[in-house]
């Protein structure tokens, strides 16, 4: 791949994995699509970027359980619940005071919480 391509790819990767990082702490940034979405890019522009993210203690679990098997382990799926109902209802409800806002919040939570909801809980086979 030439240079073109792959540098925006790398700098895009970095990005999506800071993006998810932050994501664990706050309701509205999706922590596993935004990985998903880095590794896609470091397949794509660097092996080395690809490996690391696949490897990492935290995040790799994370892709690797969804790529094979397509779940969540339970105590991923307990935090991110709890995590959308707590923060999600205090930034909809006491931080936001726009009503447009506090609706397009609503919506977003709730569809991410539906979302997690219906995704499979790994059994103990898996990481």
């Amino acid at each position: 791949m030439g240079t073109r391509k792959r540098i925006p790819l790398l700098i895009a990767g970095f990005a999506l994995t800071a993006l998810a990082a932050v994501g664990i702490f706050l309701p509205l940034l999706p922590t596993t699509p935004l990985l998903l979405l880095a590794a896609a890019c470091f397949a794509n522009s660097s092996e080395k970027c690809h490996r690391w993210l696949m490897e990492h203690n935290l995040f790799g679990p994370i892709i690797r359980n969804w790529h094979e098997n397509r779940c969540m382990p339970r105590k991923a799926k307990i935090i991110a619940v709890a995590s959308i109902i707590v923060f999600g209802t205090y930034a909809v409800g006491f931080a936001i005071d726009n009503l447009y806002v506090r609706i397009a919040g609503t919506l977003i939570l709730l569809i991410g919480l539906v979302t997690v909801l219906r995704i499979k809980v790994c059994d103990g086979n898996q990481e």
